[in-house]
C-alpha cells in the first residue's frame, strides 16, 4: 500500500493540451537505438511506461541534414521512413497509458556531420566545438528560415505518428543555446546583440512549431541554467528572462545545469539533487510546469520537492534505466524493492562507446527486445525440483542466485568464503567517493532475504570434496578474480622485474600498508581501482604517485563523464600523476621504467601497489571439471563458470553474466548465450 506522503507524486498534471497521468517523467536520453533499431527502442521505452512513468521520451532527433550525428545513433525524424521506425515506440508507450515525447534538435557547431560531410552551421563563424575539428560557418537568413522549417516539418511528423510532447531542444550547448550565448553569438543583425536579439531564433522557432502543432501536442523546451557555466554560457539573469519571454509559447520547461558531465554527474562527485540550487530558480520566471533531474530515487525527497513547488515533475534518465518500475513500486508501497541507481554512469559509457545502453544495476536494460528480458519477470523453470549450489557471492554469484530463486528452483544455496556477500564490492564501496556503488549489494541482499528457496551461507570456503558431497545437482562457480602481485601488465605481457609480492588492491583494503611514506600506485587498469587506492592512501598521509602507461589517468572515466573531475580531484588531494610511463623494474628505493618515447624514467619510492591485471580464481572449477565421472557419481549434472572467474570484466558484465546464465539454465547449452533477435531498420 502506498505511503500517503507519496500521493502527491501520483497527481495528474496538465501540460498544454495533454494530461500526464502522474508526476514521473523519463526525460529524453540516448539509448543507442534511435530510429535504427525500432523494435529495440519500442521495448526499451515501453517497459518504462509499463513501470509507471507518466511521460516517456526518446532521444535526440536531428531535424536537418547538417545536424548529422552518425556514428552516434539518433531518433531521426526527417521523413516518412523515420516516422515509421518510431511509430512502434509511440504505440508501446501509449499501450500503458503514458505520454510519448520526442527531442527535436539541431547541434549547430557541435554537429558531427562526419557521414553527411555537410558544413557545420552556427550563429557566428567560429571553430567548431567538435573533436575532429574544422569550423562552422555563420548562418545567413536563408539558413535560419530553413532550419526553422525543418523543426516544423519534424514536429508535424511527430504529431502524425502520435507523439504527445514535442521538444524544441536547446540544452547542452546546442544551436538554440548557441544563439542565446554571447560567446557563440557575435551577430550584429536582428538575431544578435541584446538578449532580445539573441533570443529571437529560439522564440521564432518555438512560435512556428506551436502554430503548426500546438493544438495537438504539448510544446516543451530544455535549457541550462547555471551561474558557473562561465564565459561560454548564458548568465542566470538572462536565462530567467528568456524563460519569461518563452512562457506564452511553451507548455513544459525542462531545466538542467552546466555541461553534460555535471548535468549527469556521477555519484562520486555529485549527490542526489545537486542541481537544485540553480534549477529551482526557474519557478521565479514561470507558472508553467517544470521538470528537472537529479538522480532521484528516494520517494520522500521526490514528494518534498513537488510539495515545495520548485518542480512539477520528477525527471529521470539514469534512475529509470536502473529501475523502470520505480513509480509502480512507490505506488504499491514496495520501497525496499526499488533498484536504486548507483550513479556510476556505466549506462552512458555503454551507450556512447558501444551504441547499446546497459546498466551496472539492471542487467535487463537494453535487452528487452533482443533477449525478451523483463526487469520484473523471469521464466519459471521447467524442472523446479533441482538444487543449485552457487559458489561465490560477488556481483555474478549474487545475481545468479537471486535470478535462480525467482525462477522457482527448489533450493538455491549461495555459499561465500568471506564473512559477507558482495565480493570485491565489499571493499570497492569503502574507497573514497564510491559509497553509492554499494547499492549493488544492498538491493540484492534485500531480495535474497525475501526468497524462501534461497539460503545464503557466509564464512564457508568449499573445496572439491565439499562440492561433491554437497548434494546439489547443478553447481555454478562464481569465485571471482584477484589482482596479480607479479606485475605482469597488459601492454608488455611481461612481469615487472623485482615486483613479486608487491601490494595489491585487495591487500591494501584488507589492512596492509606500504613500508614507507613514498608509494607508487601503478595502474594498467585505467578505471576506478587505482585512483581509489591512491586517494585512500593519500588521505592517510602517504606521499602517493599514481603512475600509468595510459596517456591520461583513468581513461575509462572519460566514458563515464567523470575523467576531468577525477583528475582534478586527485590533483587537489595532493596525488602526483605520471602518465605514459611503463614500469620495467622495481629496485630497493625506486621503480624504473620508460616513457612513451622509450626514454629512461625512474622514481624514488618506498613501496609499490600494483593494479596491473586480474587473474581468474578458477582453480576450484578446473579441478571439478577435470573429472566428469566424479561429478556424475556425485549427482552433479551440470557445472558452470561465471563472472570474473570466467573472465575478469567490469562489474556490469559480471552482473549480466550471472543473470544470463540463470535465465538460460534450462537451455541445451547455457554456457553459450542464446541467439539474439536481430532488429533491422524499417
Amino acid at each position: 500500500m502506498m505511503d500517503p506522503r507519496h500521493a502527491i507524486l501520483f497527481e495528474s498534471v496538465q501540460i498544454g493540451p495533454k494530461t500526464l497521468p502522474n508526476r514521473f517523467y523519463q526525460v529524453p536520453h540516448a539509448s543507442g537505438f534511435g530510429s535504427a533499431r525500432p523494435l529495440t527502442q519500442a521495448a526499451f521505452r515501453g517497459i518504462k511506461a509499463e513501470g509507471g512513468w507518466g511521460g516517456v521520451c526518446v532521444e535526440y532527433s536531428p531535424v536537418s541534414a547538417d545536424a548529422d550525428e552518425e556514428p552516434h545513433v539518433a531518433a531521426y525524424l526527417q521523413d516518412d521512413r523515420d516516422a515509421a521506425a518510431l511509430r512502434p515506440t509511440v504505440e508501446a508507450i501509449h499501450r500503458h497509458g503514458a505520454l510519448a515525447g520526442v527531442e527535436l534538435y539541431h547541434g549547430g557547431n557541435s554537429s558531427k556531420n562526419v557521414t553527411s560531410r555537410h558544413t557545420r552551421i552556427a550563429p557566428s563563424a567560429a571553430a567548431a566545438e567538435i573533436r575532429w575539428g574544422s569550423s562552422a560557418r555563420e548562418m545567413d537568413l536563408d539558413d535560419i528560415a530553413r532550419v526553422q522549417a525543418d523543426f516544423v516539418h519534424a514536429a508535424r511528423l511527430a504529431r502524425d505518428i502520435g507523439f504527445d510532447i514535442v521538444y524544441v531542444y536547446g540544452a547542452h550547448g546546442y544551436l538554440l543555446t548557441q544563439f542565446l550565448s554571447p560567446w557563440h553569438n557575435l551577430r550584429t543583425d536582428a538575431y544578435g546583440g541584446s538578449l532580445a536579439g539573441r533570443a529571437r531564433f529560439a522564440l521564432e522557432t518555438l512560435e512556428k512549431v506551436r502554430d503548426a502543432i500546438g493544438d495537438d501536442c504539448a510544446i516543451a523546451t530544455r535549457f541550462c541554467l547555471d551561474g558557473r557555466s562561465g564565459v561560454k554560457g548564458v548568465r542566470v539573469e538572462e536565462m530567467l528572462r528568456f524563460v519569461q519571454l518563452a512562457e506564452p509559447l511553451v507548455d513544459l520547461f525542462d531545466v538542467t545545469v552546466g555541461s553534460w558531465p555535471e548535468d549527469s554527474g556521477t555519484s562520486r562527485y555529485y549527490p542526489e539533487g545537486h542541481q537544485l540550487s540553480w534549477t529551482s530558480q526557474v519557478r521565479e520566471a514561470t507558472s508553467k510546469p517544470i521538470v528537472g533531474v537529479g538522480r532521484y530515487t528516494n520517494p520522500d525527497q521526490m514528494a518534498a520537492l513537488i510539495a515545495s513547488g520548485q518542480f512539477d515533475l520528477i525527471g529521470a534518465a539514469r534512475p529509470a534505466i536502473a529501475d523502470p518500475f520505480l513509480p509502480r513500486k512507490i505506488a504499491e508501497g514496495r520501497l525496499g524493492d526499488i533498484r536504486e541507481c548507483t550513479g556510476s554512469n556505466v549506462c552512458i559509457l555503454k551507450e556512447e562507446d558501444f551504441r547499446h545502453v546497459g546498466c551496472i544495476q539492471n542487467p535487463t536494460a537494453g535487452e528487452e527486445y533482443r533477449r525478451s528480458w523483463h526487469p520484473e519477470e523471469v521464466p519459471t523453470t521447467d524442472d523446479p525440483d533441482r538444487a543449485v549450489l552457487v559458489i561465490g557471492a560477488g556481483p555474478a554469484g549474487m545475481e545468479c542466485a537471486l535470478t535462480l530463486g525467482r525462477r522457482g528452483f527448489a533450493a538455491v544455496h549461495l555459499v561465500e568464503a568471506s564473512d559477507d556477500i558482495g565480493g570485491r564490492l565489499t571493499w570497492t564501496r569503502r574507497l573514497p567517493t564510491l559509497g553509492d556503488w554499494g547499492r549493488i549489494i544492498d538491493w540484492r541482499r534485500t531480495q535474497l532475504d525475501r526468497l524462501d528457496n534461497v539460503q545464503v551461507i557466509t564464512g564457508r570456503r568449499l573445496d572439491v570434496a565439499d562440492v561433491l558431497d554437497y548434494g546439489a545437482g547443478i553447481v555454478v562457480v562464481a569465485t571471482g578474480s584477484h589482482w596479480s602481485d607479479g606485475g605482469t601488465q597488459p601492454g608488455t605481457r611481461r612481469p615487472i622485474l623485482g615486483s613479486a609480492g608487491s601490494l595489491t588492491p585487495e591487500r591494501v583494503m584488507a589492512g596492509d600498508r606500504p613500508g614507507g611514506q613514498r608509494v607508487a600506485v601503478y595502474d594498467c587498469d585505467g578505471y576506478y581501482v587505482a585512483p581509489g587506492i591512491a586517494e585512500l592512501l593519500a588521505a592517510e598521509g602517504y606521499e602517493v604517485h599514481l603512475v600509468t602507461p595510459e596517456a591520461v589517468v583513468s581513461p575509462m572515466s572519460d566514458g563515464t563523464l567523470e575523467g576531468d573531475m577525477l583528475r582534478r580531484h586527485l590533483h587537489d588531494v595532493g596525488i602526483a600523476m605520471h602518465t605514459g610511463i611503463t614500469l620495467r623494474e622495481r629496485r630497493p628505493g625506486s621503480v624504473i621504467g620508460e616513457t612513451a618515447y622509450e626514454d629512461p624514467w625512474s622514481l624514488e619510492v618506498d613501496d609499490l601497489v600494483l593494479v596491473t591485471h586480474q587473474v581468474p580464481d578458477d582453480t576450484l572449477y578446473r579441478a571439478l571439471a577435470a573429472d566428469s565421472e566424479r561429478l556424475a557419481d556425485a549427482g552433479i549434472s551440470a557445472l558452470h563458470l561465471i563472472g570474473d572467474a570466467r573472465s575478469p570484466r567490469w562489474i556490469s558484465e559480471a552482473v549480466f553474466d550471472g543473470h544470463r546464465l540463470a535465465r538460460e539454465l534450462d537451455l541445451p547449452s547455457p554456457d553459450f548465450p542464446a541467439p539474439l533477435r536481430r532488429d533491422l531498420p524499417v
